[in-house]
């Protein structure tokens, strides 16, 4: 992905003259005037860049109740991105203590972290925990806040709970009239996802998915781009998403508290930091007392989901198991058993196929929602392009028998090019090839896509940054010592020292505006006009993709996508299950 330093401006130079382009060849001289960096994000309609860039409206001062289903890496992250004109927080739901504390009082492990999940208090100007919990309700498990939805006028819920749990939460929520903003990927397995399309029209409720290139101004722009042929045909994309995880730094395999696994390599991590966090705090001084008391707190709320491998009261087994995480033994090599209690499911959910989906769910899903929609920009209509076919192959090189899931996936994918005719000799080979990587320990290169098109090649990387290659040019690698990174719930990515071209909003603010947006201009959802970017069969389709490659990548295979897998309608599924609406899980 890296480029030398001449290639970076000249690449910088190109998008940015291919935008000022596209603004002086229309009529609307505001929205140009921005993106030469004329007007500050405060002068737009509402204070909302998204409302002025995407054509939405203001809030009109009356922003939608909502709770929040799951405050923790990603929960909080989302609560960040919350504008107030838009939405107002009334309730939250959260098992563990940890994330019911970084609700509030955000996450002050790195300042990245804190710019990422600032929490409740920063959000709304309130002082004190006690003053918020004025305003905010809190519940344990996600069923109690539906219960009481009306009770405290909530309106719309924003769920960001274990993939597993996307579906049941979602369904009962809209069930209980209300709206939806859930998590990618938008289900767990196929029948999931269709069983919430379904229910979404059955019920008129928005359901939209949080994949937030949608609303991405960049990635808005490459589209315009590729519609108005300035990189010719496109034939190929590739695209990545490489960490440098590894054992003992994996950031998927979040540190236990101590007492509910003390043999867990992991698990001293956070004693240890607590008390060289005390340490600081006994030594501080002014301001600083304050801000080291605050992180001490922090851990200290970590540390407190030990209660989660206790006895449940009046219940057989933990509270963990209680709230439907399991207890597994697992041989591993040598004769040995790998022992993961309840709680260590539930901790590091996104290592299990029972509760997560893996690379494919968790990173893939991004990319791959972005190579269709560049490729869809090259069709005409509005219709989502879906590939025909993906070759996958999965690997665990680096990390021991403590998980499901792969290392490292990779797949190839062939979609159809504009002029593809499946029944004709010649035009049955006019397709696009897509290529893409995700692997743990080595982050070189980061993450992010590059479209080769006849004319030209748009690289985007790290969602913020942007450059366009209008002539052929030899992509020099450098190692860049002075990399950061990212600290999103996704794990640790390489990003470039530098800062990017233009900043842009990586996309959450913007969905959660125009979802509350939605809610108001057409409360049951009739209008279809009126829809997140990321509707129902949008969001179908991104999982279809996801959950399919996860099969062929189990298998080494090469698998043929069916059109009726994409069709909520429809009852085939790649898992062979078909939608049932009536499962146990799908009522209070």
């Amino acid at each position: 992905m890296d480029l030398s330093p001449e290639e970076r401006e000249a690449g910088k130079e190109n998008f940015q003259a291919a935008i000022q382009r596209e603004m002086l060849s229309g009529s609307d001289l505001d929205r140009r005037e921005f993106l030469k960096g004329g007007i500050l994000a405060g002068a737009v309609a509402g204070g909302s860049l998204g409302a002025f860039y995407f054509g939405y409206e203001a809030a009109d001062a009356d922003p939608v109740r909502v709770g929040v289903i799951g405050t923790g890496d990603e929960g909080s992250v989302l609560i960040g991105a919350i504008n107030p004109d838009y939405l107002q927080v009334v309730s939250i739901a959260d098992i563990r203590p940890y994330n019911v504390h970084r609700a509030f009082h955000g996450d002050l492990y790195s300042p990245a972290a804190e710019a990422a999940r600032p929490g409740l208090l920063k959000k709304y100007g309130w002082k004190t925990e006690d003053e918020a919990r004025k305003h905010v309700k809190v519940y344990g498990p996600y069923q109690e806040l539906i219960q009481n939805a009306r009770e405290d006028g909530v309106e719309a819920v924003i769920i960001a709970l274990p993939l597993h749990l996307h579906a049941p939460a979602s369904i009962v929520a809209m069930r209980a009239g209300l709206h939806v903003l859930t998590e990618k990927l938008m289900g767990h397995s196929v029948h999931e996802c269709k069983e919430m399309a379904r229910v979404a029209k059955e019920t008129h409720r928005y359901l939209a998915t949080g994949h937030q290139r949608h609303y991405n101004i960049l990635y808005q722009q490459a589209v315009d781009q590729i519609k108005r042929g300035l990189l010719g045909n496109i034939h190929y994309i590739r695209a990545q998403w490489h960490r440098g995880n590894l054992p003992g730094s994996d950031s998927w395999q979040q540190p236990m508290p101590y007492e509910a696994k003390p043999d867990d390599p992991q698990a001293d991590k956070l004693v240890k930091q607590l008390g060289s966090w005390r340490r600081a705090l006994s030594q501080a001084r002014g301001t600083e007392i304050d801000t080291w008391r605050r992180k001490v707190a922090q851990l200290e709320a970590q540390i407190a989901d030990v209660i989660l491998s206790r006895p449940a009261e009046g219940a057989k087994g933990t509270l963990a198991e209680q709230y439907g995480y399991l207890t597994e033994k697992y041989p591993v090599p040598g004769g040995k058993v790998y022992d993961r209690p309840a709680i260590e499911e539930l901790i590091r959910w996104r290592l299990w196929d029972r509760t997560g989906g893996g690379l494919m769910a968790e990173l893939g899903s991004h990319q791959l929602d972005a190579a269709s929609i560049f490729i869809s920009a090259t069709h005409p209509g509005q219709q989502k392009i879906h590939p025909l076919n993906v070759a996958a192959a999965a690997n665990r090189p680096c990390f021991p028998a403590d998980r499901d899931v792969n290392d490292h996936v990779f797949c190839m994918f062939e979609f159809p090019a504009p002029d593809y005719d499946a029944k004709d000799p010649i035009a049955s080979q006019r397709k696009i090839g897509v290529q893409y990587a995700s692997v743990n320990g080595n982050g070189f290169g980061g993450y992010g896509e590059i479209v080769f098109g006849t004319e030209g090649t748009l690289i985007i990387e790290r969602e913020q940054e942007a450059m366009l290659m209008l002539k052929e040019s030899q992509s020099k690698l450098k190692v860049d010592a002075g990399a950061a990174l990212d600290t999103q719930a996704s794990g640790p990515a390489q990003v470039a020292a530098e800062g990017p071209a233009m900043q842009v909003s990586r996309g959450y603010t913007e969905e959660e505006e125009h979802w509350a947006w939605c809610i108001r201009q057409d409360p049951r959802c009739r209008d279809p006009e009126v829809q997140p970017r990321c509707h129902p069969k949008v969001a179908l389709g991104d999982a279809v993709i996801a959950l399919t490659t996860n099969a062929a990548a189990r298998k080494g295979q090469r698998l043929n996508f069916d059109p009726a897998w994409f069709d909520p309608d429809d009852d085939a599924t790649p898992e062979g299950i078909p939608p049932e609406l009536d499962r146990e899980q799908y009522t209070l």
